[in-house]
């Protein structure tokens, strides 16, 4: 069986970032697999575990990001591919691995339902329209039948059971599996194993960040006692206006 686990470079999600020149102030902020990849990576180790196959990490990114991939491989994954590019836009990248797809013919496909930088979502969807192949999300369950995926996922006031045929795409959340850290031996073994640099297929640019803004500081609160019917009232009535 053959896994390809695609991952995203992100920020830390405990990060505070400031904005410069009406951009993200990165300098010195520390970066992770995005936590949504973690959990899919804790379960794609643990198929190709049970299978005996092989697992590729893949991310869009520069050479920055090559810590953050071999922290995947010290985690499970035997091999790694970084497309050389700036993952400018969802369909951009979805091209990107779509590309390297087809030329490997992958059994699975798994990443996180979204990436916590954009949390855009909408790279799993994109992939599997471009491979013509399943694709369900969120994913919150993963078991392998012979050669069919078995998912559960979250609809509105319930669970959804589906099964699908091999090759196929799953976007995936908590609690697919447990977070899994890297051991020394892991680490270690990390530092030999392949990483092959690619270069990104040309995709036209298809949507463009126009700026960024901070969000609005947060109004003053305005406490009032349980008992105090009469002040809440007016409160509401004369400064929220919204009796």
């Amino acid at each position: 069986m053959k896994i390809l686990m695609c991952i995203s470079h992100v920020p830390d999600t405990n990060a505070k970032i400031p904005f410069k020149d009406n951009q993200p102030d990165l300098a010195g902020v520390t970066f992770v697999i995005a936590p949504y990849d973690d959990f899919a990576l804790a379960r794609a180790v643990e198929i190709r575990d049970a299978a005996k196959g092989k697992l590729t990490v893949l991310t869009v990114g520069l050479a920055d990001a090559d810590p953050t991939i071999r922290k995947a491989l010290a985690i499970g994954a035997d091999d790694a591919i970084r497309v050389d590019a700036k993952p400018a836009d969802a369909l951009f990248v979805a091209k990107q691995i779509a590309e390297i797809a087809t030329q490997e013919k992958y059994d699975m496909i798994l990443m996180g339902r979204e990436s916590s930088d954009y949390n855009g979502g909408q790279v799993h969807g994109m992939v599997a329209a471009l491979l013509g192949i399943p694709c369900v999300v969120p994913c919150m369950k993963l078991d392998v039948e012979g050669n069919k995926g078995i998912m559960h996922r979250e609809i509105e006031g319930g669970k959804e059971i589906v099964e699908v045929a091999m090759p196929f795409v799953a976007g995936c959340q908590e609690p697919i599996a447990e977070w899994k850290i890297p051991n020394m031996r892991g680490i270690m073994t990390a530092k030999t194993k392949p990483l092959k640099v690619v270069k990104a297929v040309e995709v036209a640019p298809q949507a463009l960040v126009s700026k960024y803004e901070a969000p609005a500081p947060r109004g003053k609160c305005t406490l009032v006692d349980a008992g105090n019917v009469e002040e809440l009232v007016n409160l509401l009535k004369n400064e929220a206006k919204v009796l």
